[in-house]
């Protein structure tokens, strides 16, 4: 049987590998998108798990709206990124400093 405990331990440990994702990897900014990714999947199992622990559906009807941002924001930043490469013929966040007017 899966506990509460169970699904804390698991967002916080997504919620530790986005962050630590973070502060390893500062050149790509694939892979800075997705950590940010993790980070939001991390607060879905929040919300999921307590939303089933205190037996009320609002937790679960909020990850709706955080997944319609993530989908959003992975849209929008895989647009900018393929304008940054069409551009730049690099990815890497050293270039995007370049871009200041």
């Amino acid at each position: 049987m899966i506990t509460l405990q169970h699904m804390l331990v698991l967002s916080g440990l997504l919620f530790a590998l986005s962050v630590a994702g973070m502060f390893i990897n500062r050149k790509n900014v694939i892979l800075l998108l997705m950590c940010i990714e993790l980070l939001l999947l991390s607060a879905n199992f929040n919300f999921v798990a307590f939303s089933r622990y205190l037996g009320n559906i609002e937790g679960q009807v909020f990850v709706f709206f955080i997944l319609t941002v993530a989908a959003a924001e992975s849209a929008i930043g895989l647009a900018i990124l393929v304008v940054l490469f069409r551009e730049r013929r690099s990815i890497n966040v050293e270039d995007l400093s370049t871009l200041k007017g």
